[in-house]
């Protein structure tokens, strides 16, 4: 079985032949003819696969008429003919429930009814196929077409650290000094005018990219700041509550998830009236999304900023109003078009032979100097020979892609290109991510366990499943088709992405004339003319809701395979969820809706929708309601219910064999037996006190669990000492035993008895990758053991701990919080400390200071620091931090300052000090305001003026 899920990756219809494989190797009690029809369509279905593996390499412009039909009513086929096969699996399938000797015997004769039913169709798809088979061999050999020059890379593949520098903050952007200095000039940064600039080009010039480096190089100039996209359809609800979560505190923003779209316009007008504000709106499509938008940004006379990007002149001139501030976007030219190709390929200029320079020059000539043009076609050499022969044949297949009279633009020619350049197997994993919205940030490990629930990813194996769709990921990205949007600390791991809204609007485009996904948007439903059946459903902003769509999702809904809900308004469809989850074919349901005022959402019978593998519900605040009768779905490996109202879990969940991943909500009950669950992976995030202790007990033995995540909020109505008793000792038995097998581990208000459980490690240090404490004090013996973390967050409260902290080995990461009792006390990170760190956040919850020595944390790069400014003046030198010029990898600084109990000098001087540091830092990093809270409970009066201090003088 193995081998042959494995073929998968280089089959068109790898899917289901290995399926009608998997039927003929099991044994079943077919209905007569069933089982030769089987082998019938298997063997013919792997015929007609390699003619389409012939065709899939062909662009739909250089192919037959007759052909491309053809490709596609096979496709629609094998489509119908696996949900055929799913359905008959689910039948037999008894979902995980104990049946008593009457119950079995109905089962048995609905079994064989329902059968009986499948075999007529078994029939009906075998004259199908037979029709399409003939039809090949009547017309016209199928399929002749040139050898491709790629051939997919049979290894997995890495990341490649050329492809993320190009995306990583702290880049040095090709061809941006002198554009970004003409804008700086155009905005007078200096003036107190109100001004607007609008940045206007054709799609892939990198007007965002110009737009984000003038938006860093002055941002320090501004009271509050924002960074926005609104692309083609605007959420105007969305994009106001997006500016409000960057320029107002978490509490304040949290407020905001109830308003209505005036509420939130007063709000931001009322906010921002008085203030100095820089707000970057990227991507606006219409003059009146730009109206809309307008009207919640005050124009005052404080020296605010707004810059507008678009591809449209005219809504540029709109933007820019009667002062006509704009800026078109230039194509790169030679030399810098050059620079950006050989960083992709080879870091610099100087690395690249001098016998691929002429041919690159002819390569480059073809990309017109548009930045997104010559990074895709970077993209797709970085990983072939870098030899003149293989250039040359690749300069080929640009030449003709790019030069052909075509009404399509330059830039989808690149990427027709560049899609046809890819195996079958990523080509499949680079349409799917056409559900996504224009803009999205997607998330990595959500990507991946959705291209293993679609089938995407052959193989067996969680891991190894999980393993090779990352190996996907890094591929798409090595070929710059999908760009990093967060790396790990160890630049090895793309933890976020994103895809380019051009390179998207090709994807989306492609997808849908494959009838690989319908899209539900404010235009309706995407029409695909080769096949009327729905197989995946993106349901994005705006929908219409008119009554003909949504006859069109309920006459489909049966042949649906995933649906993707990201749309505020689908309250219609969520409401009546079950209505879409009456297929046996399903399965994924990933929702993701910030606000939907329903009382409740029922999901139906399990038996329903029993194919499903994917199941995420992220909705506020709506109350769902899980199956009873969840134990029939025995193919479920992810269920994620954690942004949701459920209280409880059915007591049947503990049935499901192959879950994998559970996430729900701190107040959940669930039931006991969770030690069934043998297969799971990943729990996350408990409340120990909400469970009893039989489900305590129980974790222990979840011997493949690799992530726990757990707290100890209890109800009201426990208050005995003794139950909470029992509850640590059960808690710290089962952690004993999973010890060694937790990756990382998450406790939220613990006590310090919690950590008892390492002991049972005895001389061996726990495997533990990440440990994240929040409230708890880790006892120095403890912290020592905990070689092989990379990841550490917890409290502290001496410079011991410090010391011990900084000889740890593996740390990447480190959130330190310094609790109350050490006041007046200046921690010293020491030269020797933290050799291997890139982040560290420092949380000082007392009156204490923090110095870093010469030589101290090297390759450090991102630093937080939340500090008290009532401390600022207690110390004689530097304030509450000394020796940023000694991290000599430092790149940002994030500083947000808690006021209560400190003057407003003191506040002032705090950040100061922050920001002369830094401006006098030789890499000059970044600095940002996160916020300034308690600022009502500020005191009085003035302690020492911050012109008097020493550090501001010396400017």
């Amino acid at each position: 079985m193995a081998e042959l899920m494995a073929s998968a990756a280089t089959s068109v219809m790898g899917s289901v032949i290995g399926k009608l494989t998997a039927m003929l190797g099991e044994k079943y009690q077919f209905a007569g003819g069933v089982e030769k029809g089987i082998r019938f369509l298997k063997d013919e279905l792997s015929t007609m696969d390699a003619v389409l593996q012939k065709l899939a390499d062909k662009d739909d412009d250089q192919m037959d008429p007759m052909d491309k039909d053809w490709r596609n009513k096979v496709r629609e086929l094998s489509f119908d003919i696996e949900d055929c096969v799913d359905r008959f699996m689910l039948n037999h399938s008894h979902g995980g429930s104990k049946a008593n000797v009457v119950r079995k015997a109905v089962r048995k004769v609905k079994m064989l009814w329902k059968d009986q039913g499948i075999a007529e169709e078994i029939q009906e798809l075998k004259i199908l196929v037979t029709e399409q088979s003939e039809r090949a061999k009547r017309y016209r050999a199928l399929g002749s077409s040139p050898p491709h020059y790629l051939a997919a890379s049979p290894q997995p593949v890495c990341l490649d650290p050329r492809a993320t520098a190009l995306f990583q903050e702290a880049r040095d952007p090709v061809g941006i000094d002198g554009p970004r200095e003409e804008i700086i000039q155009l905005l007078q940064v200096e003036e107190n005018q109100h001004k607007v600039v609008s940045i206007y080009g054709t799609a892939g010039q990198g007007k965002t990219t110009l737009a984000m480096e003038v938006y860093r190089k002055i941002t320090q100039a501004f009271d509050c700041r924002a960074f926005v996209s609104v692309s083609q359809t605007l959420d105007l609800k969305k994009l106001l509550r997006d500016i409000l979560s960057q320029i107002v505190s978490t509490s304040e923003f949290d407020q905001s998830e109830r308003w209505e779209t005036e509420q939130l316009v007063r709000k931001m007008r009322d906010y921002l009236i008085d203030k100095r504000y820089f707000i970057l709106i990227d991507d606006i499509w219409h003059v009146s999304d730009w109206d809309l938008v307008e009207a919640a940004l005050p124009r005052n006379d404080n020296g605010s900023r707004i810059i507008t990007t678009t591809r449209s002149k005219t809504v540029a001139e709109t933007c820019a109003g009667i002062d006509a501030q704009m800026y078109k976007a230039k194509p790169l030219g030679d030399d810098e078009s050059r620079r950006l190709f050989f960083k992709r390929l080879f870091h610099s200029t100087e690395h690249c032979p001098q016998d691929l320079m002429a041919v690159s020059s002819d390569i480059l000539r073809k990309c017109g100097g548009l930045p997104l043009a010559i990074i895709s076609i970077a993209g797709l050499l970085a990983n072939r020979s870098k030899t003149k022969e293989v250039w040359v044949n690749a300069l080929k297949y640009i030449s003709a892609a790019v030069d052909k009279d075509s009404h399509i633009d330059k830039m989808k020619r690149i990427f027709l290109l560049s899609y046809f350049d890819l195996p079958l197997h990523l080509k499949s994993c680079m349409l799917y991510l056409s559900v996504f919205l224009e803009d999205y940030v997607i998330d990595c490990r959500q990507l991946i366990l959705l291209w293993v629930a679609e089938g995407l990813i052959p193989g067996q194996g969680r891991e190894n499943m999980e393993q090779l769709g990352r190996s996907y990921l890094n591929e798409l990205i090595n070929r710059s088709l999908v760009q990093p949007t967060k790396v790990g600390l160890d630049g090895a791991t793309v933890k976020q992405c994103r895809v380019h809204d051009v390179i998207l609007e090709f994807i989306v485009s492609k997808a849908v004339e494959d009838n690989f996904v319908t899209i539900w948007n404010r235009n309706g439903l995407s029409e695909n003319y080769s096949s009327n059946k729905i197989r995946r459903l993106s349901i994005q902003h705006g929908i219409s809701m008119q009554a003909e769509e949504m006859v069109k999702i309920k006459e489909h809904a049966a042949h649906i395979r995933s649906i993707n809900i990201f749309d505020p308004n689908s309250v219609l469809l969520i409401k009546d969820t079950s209505m879409f989850l009456s297929s046996q074919v399903l399965r994924v349901v990933n929702t993701e809706i910030r606000q939907l005022l329903l009382e409740d959402c029922y999901l139906g019978h399990a038996k329903s929708f029993g194919q499903i593998k994917y199941l995420r519900l992220k909705i506020r605040p709506c109350h769902w309601k899980l199956p009873k009768d969840i134990e029939k779905l025995q193919h479920l490996e992810t269920l994620d219910v954690w942004n949701t109202r459920i209280k409880k879990l059915p007591a049947s969940i503990t049935q499901l064999q192959r879950l994998v991943l559970l996430i729900v909500g701190t107040k959940v009950k669930l039931p006991d037996g969770i030690g069934n669950l043998q297969a799971l992976e990943e729990l996350s995030m408990i409340s120990l006190g909400f469970q009893t202790i039989k489900f305590i007990e129980g974790l222990g033995d979840l011997t493949n669990l690799k992530v726990l995540g757990i707290s100890w909020e209890y109800p009201y109505a426990i208050g005995c000492h003794v139950e909470v008793e029992g509850h640590k000792e059960a808690c710290i038995s089962s952690l004993s035993k999973l010890v060694t097998t937790l990756r990382e581990l998450h406790v939220l208000d613990s006590s310090d008895d919690t950590f008892s459980f390492m002991a049972s490690c005895g001389s061996t240090p726990p495997p533990l990758r990440k440990l994240i404490f929040h409230g708890i004090v880790m006892p120095h013996q403890i912290i020592s053991s905990l070689v092989n973390l990379t990841r550490l967050s917890i409290g502290l409260v001496s410079q011991e701990g410090i010391n011990i902290l900084a000889s740890l080995p593996m740390l990447l990461s480190i959130t330190v919080r310094v609790y109350e009792g050490n006041f007046g006390i200046r921690y010293t990170i020491s030269s020797q400390g933290f050799q291997r760190l890139v982040k560290f956040t420092f949380y000082y919850h007392s009156d204490g200071a923090l110095e870093f020595e010469p030589g101290a944390v090297p390759k450090l790069q991102r630093l937080k620091l939340y500090l008290e400014a009532r401390g600022q003046f207690n110390y004689e030198q530097g304030g509450l931090v000394l020796g940023l010029q000694n991290l000599a990898g430092l790149k940002h600084v994030a500083l947000r300052i808690d006021c209560e109990h400190a003057t407003p000098d003191e506040v002032q001087d705090l950040e100061d000090d922050i920001r002369v540091a830094a401006g006098a830092h030789p890499n000059c990093p970044m600095v940002q305001l996160v916020g300034k809270v308690n600022q009502y409970r500020m005191a009085q009066g003035c302690i020492r003026r911050p012109r008097d201090h020493p550090m501001l003088e010396a400017q």
